[in-house]
């Protein structure tokens, strides 16, 4: 080996060697830093969910023991057992016009061409870029024109007005990515519309209407502002968690939001599961 190779085999090592500890110190850099991200977001919800097992009523720290005692009130609570009902159900009725409203919205900006689209567009995007209360303030003058009583239908048709965009801007996403050739050829095989929706297209963006459905629904479930102008004498959950609050910060709320992170994670889980391929399928 003549010296020239010695030496460029020599530089090549000592950069070898100091490009490791530069590559160790960027690979600390990004953990640490995902790190204090991940802790930002979920180290409140463990809190949370660690007091609710409190043995005292105060929110001190260490604490004094682990009880399941506020979770036994919780299901003794009618008042909260009856939010929690009217809570669901206005999160699923919501969900429902949400998706039978959105999905043909979202499939006439993608298939059709008519005067007025780019408006319409903007139109039906408009209500989640408005803040909740000038929602629920615009909806409640509305109902009282037509002399509509206040109560959870009428909640149900404001959440349903403020998560329309919700729906169609996920499977609008959806459509602009499915080729229309897959409409062409079901039409060229004699399919009529309805039979190229639920056969061809539905089939394609059923993980869009899935998500944007669960979307709906979680965004219905915490709604506070639309539902403060527009519910009557039934309180939903964050309603009566509201109003519990502003009496102080008790264990009883702990125990309820370990309950709805617990009822997120299902959701969470379920919609994996139904947004799976099934084994074979294409």
């Amino acid at each position: 080996m003549t010296l020239l190779e010695t030496t460029s085999a020599a530089v090549i090592s000592t950069q070898s060697v100091s490009r490791k500890p530069r590559r160790w110190g960027t690979r600390l850099g990004w953990s640490v830093t995902i790190g204090a991200i991940l802790a930002f977001l979920y180290v409140p919800i463990a809190v949370l969910v660690l007091f609710s097992f409190n043995t005292s009523r105060s929110l001190s720290w260490p604490m004094e023991g682990l009880t399941l005692d506020w979770y036994r009130k919780l299901a003794g609570n009618e008042q909260l057992i009856e939010a929690v009902g009217n809570s669901f159900y206005v999160a699923t009725c919501s969900t429902i016009l949400t998706l039978v409203i959105g999905v043909p919205a979202a499939l006439a900006l993608d298939r059709l061409s008519f005067s007025g689209k780019g408006a319409f567009r903007k139109l039906v995007l408009l209500p989640i870029a408005l803040p909740g209360i000038i929602t629920g303030i615009s909806m409640l003058i509305l109902f009282r024109m037509v002399g509509f009583t206040l109560s959870l239908e009428t909640v149900i048709i404001g959440h349903a007005t403020a998560l329309l965009a919700v729906v169609v801007t996920q499977v609008y996403a959806r459509l602009q990515r499915l080729p229309r050739s897959y409409e062409e050829a079901s039409a060229d095989l004699g399919a009529s519309g309805l039979q190229t929706f639920f056969f061809v297209t539905l089939p394609n963006i059923r993980s869009a209407v899935i998500g944007a459905g669960l979307l709906s629904f979680t965004l219905s479930f915490d709604e506070i502002p639309v539902t403060f102008f527009l519910t009557g004498r039934d309180n939903t959950l964050p309603m009566y968690i509201w109003s519990t609050m502003r009496r102080g910060l008790t264990p009883e709320i702990n125990a309820v939001g370990a309950l709805i992170v617990a009822f997120s994670a299902v959701l969470i889980v379920l919609s994996v599961i139904l947004m799976r391929d099934k084994p074979g399928a294409r």
